[in-house]
């Protein structure tokens, strides 16, 4: 039997872990629980996870280390679970299906789950195999009533009692299928967007460069559209972009980028580029990848009133005074515990299990 307690105190643990790991350095610190045993071979899963996946490159996946680190705080973990109630949860088993496009996308399910004194049953994405496996021992080994509610598999679901599953548009229609008769929290595409007015500052849109470029933009957090006033000035947003030049230089990111703007041109599209990004008018919230999409707002009170009417298609709004729940610029890839995908309460679901 454990308590809330014992495992606030073993996920505190694995943020130390974690916090050794970080786009600043890789650092041994003596003093991290069961170190010896753990260091060596997650550096390892880092390079093994890059080579595995190109989309993977060592500074993501330790960004991802670094702000999973930052979120699993003593303090953090407490402020995430005090507003709610644990007493009546009996241990159920709750299948994960996990998406693969950024490093650890599903962990913040994976740590719900076993928050909530629930088992949890994972079938992990293919291009995203190799972090969350080696960290589940670490946990199950500075916390071994940990052993036992943990699985990872790669054949069909099987022998649970809730499902919570992320993907695309059309899996989504699968995964309706497939759980319909589970208590299931079931994801689908979206995007997030940024609100500008042309009164940003250079360190905002430079910022913004954060949220668009992280992940190569992969993320459903990432900034894939930008909403405008009709006499903005782009050599701004532009400007402010320039920064993040260097990504072109990743041979996955300059493929698609030639590849996206090919198609642009065949299809005698029109379209701003700086060499490595492009911007191009249109009403979906979705770009491809090295794209921004835009859209000109008449008024900030006519655009909000689209928003609430799209609003199962965003994730984030980046923005500063527009409304009441946006996201600071520069802040859309390190949420807090508290932020859930969708908008759906995670905690809340599992505690009703």
């Amino acid at each position: 039997m454990n308590t809330l307690e014992d495992r606030i105190v073993a996920f505190t643990k694995l943020g130390d872990f974690l916090g050794q790991f970080n786009n600043r350095s890789i650092e041994k610190n003596d003093e991290v629980a069961h170190n010896a045993l753990f260091f060596d071979g997650f550096r390892h899963q880092i390079e093994l996870a890059g080579q595995h996946n190109g989309w993977f490159t060592k500074e993501n996946v330790l960004f991802a280390c670094q702000s999973w680190s930052q979120a699993l705080s003593e303090q953090h973990l407490k402020q995430w679970t005090d507003a709610y109630s644990f007493n009546g949860t009996s241990n159920k088993k709750v299948a994960i299906v996990m998406a693969g496009n950024i490093p650890l996308v599903g962990f913040h399910d994976f740590i719900s789950v076993l928050m909530s004194g629930h088992s949890v049953l994972v079938k992990l994405s293919s291009n995203d195999k190799h972090l969350l496996p080696y960290l589940a021992k670490y946990l199950q080994s500075v916390a071994p009533y940990f052993e036992g509610r943990i699985t990872f598999t790669e054949e069909k679901l099987e022998g649970f009692d809730a499902v919570i599953a992320t993907g695309s548009d059309n899996t989504a229609r699968y995964f309706d299928y497939y759980f319909g008769g589970y208590p299931n929290i079931i994801r689908k595409n979206r995007n997030s967007i940024a609100v500008l007015t042309g009164e940003e500052s250079k360190e905002e849109l430079e910022a913004l460069g954060e949220d668009v470029f992280r992940y190569f933009g992969l993320g459903c957090r990432n900034v894939s559209k930008i909403f405008v006033p009709h006499d903005y000035d782009f050599n701004a947003f532009f400007g402010g972009m320039y920064p993040k030049r260097d990504i072109i230089n990743n041979a996955k990111y300059a493929n698609n980028y030639d590849y996206n703007k090919a198609v642009y041109l065949m299809s005698l599209f029109e379209f701003q580029e700086n060499g490595f990004l492009m911007l191009k008018e249109d009403i979906s919230y979705a770009s491809p990848i090295a794209s921004i999409f835009y859209e000109h707002y008449d008024s900030q009170d006519a655009l909000k009133k689209k928003i609430d009417r799209d609003i199962d298609h965003i994730q984030c709004i980046v923005a500063n005074g527009f409304l009441e729940h946006e996201v600071k610029f520069g802040e859309t890839q390190s949420p807090k515990l508290w932020d859930y995908a969708d908008g759906v309460d995670t905690i809340k679901f599992l505690t009703n299990l």
